[in-house]
């Protein structure tokens, strides 16, 4: 994904924490195991053997990559079924082809991001586009699934799409971070994307941290943080 520059003093800043927030305390790290995807690009599952109960309302993530595909290596997946979550795919390097069920689709590219409702039921590929297949490229991404509560879980399915330039980005409090908040600055900014799971409305509790290449844990957040990013 092309540099994210800003200058952090004069950007939006996001609420300094309450005088009496506690920090979360890490439970425990896991060293997210490797593996192979779809038609065969490599993965790091960051939450196999983590226990449901502590990842609620969260249900897998897949580090996609890194990985720089030589011509005609790139891989994608072949049509496939969920229901009942969601799926965020964030793409930090590269290109992925969407396609689903129920007309949803397109392009998410370096730093795009894709918010797929599968709800009642759906069926998507993820392909890389036929130019990269011939060309080759690096390939990186996170696909994380939210769960859908029950109430949801046959809601229609439906997908969102936010642009890399859809995203302002802010800077943390102290203007010591550059921060790129997808959904809310989008739902803030355009009021046009919607989600169903509770993925921002959980109450604060102890996190587990995966450990993934070029990944630290953050006792500040309940997910890792790149260290590029920070």
């Amino acid at each position: 994904m092309p540099a994210v520059t800003a200058d952090y003093l004069r950007l939006p800043r996001l609420d300094s924490p309450p005088p009496d927030a506690a920090e979360r305390g890490v439970v425990g790290v896991t060293t997210a195991p490797t593996g192979l995807e779809g038609e065969g690009f490599p993965v790091h599952r960051a939450f196999a053997g983590v226990p449901l109960p502590q990842l609620d309302p969260f249900v897998h993530m897949d580090q996609m990559g890194e990985v720089q595909y030589a011509p005609g290596e790139p891989k994608g997946t072949p049509w496939h079924p969920h229901r009942g979550f969601e799926t965020v795919t964030y793409m930090i390097d590269g290109r992925f082809q969407h396609q689903d069920s129920h007309g949803g689709g397109g392009m998410i590219e370096n730093g795009a991001t894709q918010w797929m409702t599968a709800g009642a039921g759906i069926l998507h590929i993820e392909t890389p586009p036929e130019d990269l297949v011939i060309s080759g490229g690096l390939f990186h991404g996170v696909q994380l699934w939210v769960n859908l509560p029950a109430k949801s879980k046959m809601t229609p399915p439906a997908y969102q799409s936010i642009g890399a330039d859809d995203v302002v980005p802010v800077a943390s409090a102290n203007a010591g971070a550059l921060v790129r908040p997808a959904r809310s600055a989008v739902i803030a900014a355009r009021g046009r994307h919607t989600r169903r799971s509770r993925c921002c409305t959980r109450p604060s509790r102890p996190v587990r941290c995966c450990s993934c290449p070029g990944i630290r844990p953050s006792t500040r957040s309940s997910t890792c943080s790149p260290v590029a990013d920070v």
